[in-house]
């Protein structure tokens, strides 16, 4: 049995219904992962101990996402040496861009990738990504799903030339 490879973290329960889009994507991919809500401000001891443990206990790469002040990526990325892929989350006050900003600007030596707001499954992704360079069954799968990617927007092009702009735009609608 594999052991769980990724973390993701996120700072508050209500950055679930995101987080959870990183989820979904590694179960596609069959990478084992843990879930768990850690606070930088309101459990600072407990993402200290778990930044520290996350190598020992197999964790290849942390997927942290966080709104408001959103240090937690960046309170990983300081106390651990695994990646750290920053979520900046959807904020009601200033749209997400506190967070953004809180998320990308590490000084020099602390970097945390950082995804676009509300970026959980290109996080996943990008997880992925980082994983498949040491894997072969991973990197078979990342490009079969590349691949995908590119034959969707291919078949899109081939839908609108035969329907017309307003045709394709009414069946997006329907």
């Amino acid at each position: 049995m594999k052991k769980t490879q990724v973390a993701i973290l996120m700072g508050s329960d209500s950055d679930l219904p995101i987080m959870k889009e990183a989820a979904e994507i590694l179960k596609e991919f069959g990478v084992k992962y843990t879930i768990t809500v850690i606070s930088a401000h309101r459990t600072p001891d407990r993402a200290f101990a778990f930044a520290k443990e996350a190598q020992s206990s197999g964790i290849k790469v942390i997927i942290a996402g966080a709104g408001g002040a959103a240090h937690l990526a960046g309170v990983i990325a300081g106390t651990s040496i695994l990646p750290v892929i920053g979520v900046p989350m959807m904020s009601k006050t200033l749209s997400g861009i506190d967070s953004l900003y809180s998320t990308v600007q590490m000084p020099p030596g602390v970097p945390v990738a950082t995804v676009a707001i509300n970026g959980a499954k290109n996080a996943g992704i990008l997880a992925i990504q980082i994983l498949a360079t040491s894997d072969k069954q991973l990197t078979k799968k990342i490009i079969n799903y590349k691949k995908g990617l590119a034959e969707s927007v291919l078949q899109k092009n081939i839908k609108l030339t035969k329907l017309g702009v307003n045709k394709y735009l009414a069946a997006m609608h329907k």
